[in-house]
């Protein structure tokens, strides 16, 4: 949320915070975080999206279900530009100030 101005000096039109959760868990996510009119969140929450892309992990086992795995993701027009596709149990290339950095 702190970097959403960044983003729209870039040219970014739409910054989205996409999760396998229900549309109420984000929405309460979004406002605790002060989101609303920066970061349009969207609920997954049968996973489709993430399956859709690939990008899903069933965590089964573990009691999670299946989740996504954590990403950013520059879309433009449809296309798929930048993906940057974290190593599991990492924050390192997918946060907000690394994709400011490939804009």
């Amino acid at each position: 949320m702190q970097e959403a101005d960044k983003f729209k000096t870039k040219g970014v039109d739409e910054i989205w915070c996409l999760s396998v959760n229900d549309a109420m868990v984000m929405a309460a996510w979004g406002k605790d975080n002060k989101a609303f009119g920066k970061v349009r969140m969207m609920g997954d929450g049968s996973a489709l999206y993430a399956k859709a892309l690939g990008l899903d992990m069933d965590l089964t086992e573990r009691g999670m279900g299946v989740r996504s795995q954590r990403y950013s993701m520059l879309v433009e027009d449809g296309v798929v530009k930048i993906l940057n596709l974290e190593k599991p149990g990492q924050f390192e290339v997918s946060s907000a100030e690394k994709m400011l950095e490939q804009l």
